[in-house]
């Protein structure tokens, strides 16, 4: 069993063909998906489609990108809105200035505020990091002195820095597709380097499909792809990839019921 834990599955992209897509993922091996939220104010859109589908749950939170459009919404609405039983995980929320489509005060404003609601629901944060490297892991190492809050750095592409620092806060870490290209040996060394208990995978779907579909709308399917090669970088079995990140994912998505097997090695 492989868990798409970060994919979009209420972007336009997906329009009229979401049941045969989750198909596909299960046909894949993918059993569960998270559809991760990037507007509040579309937040509805985002719940409906996990409410649809028992393999989906979602997120609730806003995208660095449209931190300045929402700015100002408090941390007490996130964790209202998160009270839903298929809310398992708080944001994205994160720091992007490889494109500065917000403020940078309001992306740290947005994510302190997210970290909050994530201390407090006890519901991981997924966090978006680009081209913020030394910002992130001042805000992270600051907030985390506040009180723990549980969070994974997700799409990671970042530097080894960063990796290594989310790992000492009790962080972890996930990969998608850009861990399959091509140009990308410096992240597959970062993905041998890190501990095994602390990775998960996904997609970022419908971004960044895998190499084999490089150019391509991703799809939660296609997960199997990257879980492949994060086996073939660490040096193990597929099979083994399989069931360390789902492990993994269900030790960090604790509001997610856990199967009582999962690759027969999972027990309630």
């Amino acid at each position: 069993m492989l868990v798409d834990s970060h994919c979009h599955l209420d972007f336009p992209d997906f329009d009229g063909e979401r049941t045969e897509l989750i198909e596909r993922a299960r046909d894949a091996g993918v059993e569960l998906m998270v559809t991760i939220c990037t507007h509040i104010r579309k937040f509805d859109q985002v719940r409906a489609i996990a409410e649809q589908h028992p393999e989906v749950y979602c997120s609730v939170g806003t995208h660095p990108h449209n931190a300045g459009t929402e700015r100002g919404i408090p941390a007490e609405e996130i964790i209202r809105l998160a009270d839903h039983p298929k809310v398992v995980a708080i944001g994205e929320a994160g720091l992007d200035y490889f494109y500065d489509k917000a403020p940078r005060e309001a992306q740290a404003e947005g994510l302190r505020i997210h970290i909050e609601a994530a201390r407090q629901t006890g519901l991981p944060l997924v966090i978006h990091s680009r081209d913020a490297d030394e910002d992130m892991a001042s805000i992270l190492r600051e907030e985390m002195g506040k009180g723990a809050f549980p969070a994974l750095l997700h799409c990671f592409s970042s530097g080894r820095e960063l990796a290594l620092t989310g790992i000492e806060l009790g962080l972890y870490v996930s990969f998608s597709g850009i861990l399959t290209f091509k140009r990308s040996e410096e992240l597959r060394e970062i993905a041998r380097e890190l501990p095994a208990d602390r990775l998960l995978v996904e997609t970022d779907a419908p971004y960044l499909a895998p190499q084999a579909r490089r150019g391509k709308r991703n799809e939660p399917a296609y997960t199997a792809m990257t879980a492949a090669v994060l086996a073939e970088t660490r040096g193990v079995s597929e099979k083994e990839i399989a069931r360390q990140t789902t492990e993994n994912f269900f030790r960090l998505f604790t509001k997610v019921p856990r199967p009582k097997t999962v690759s027969g090695a999972i027990t309630q």
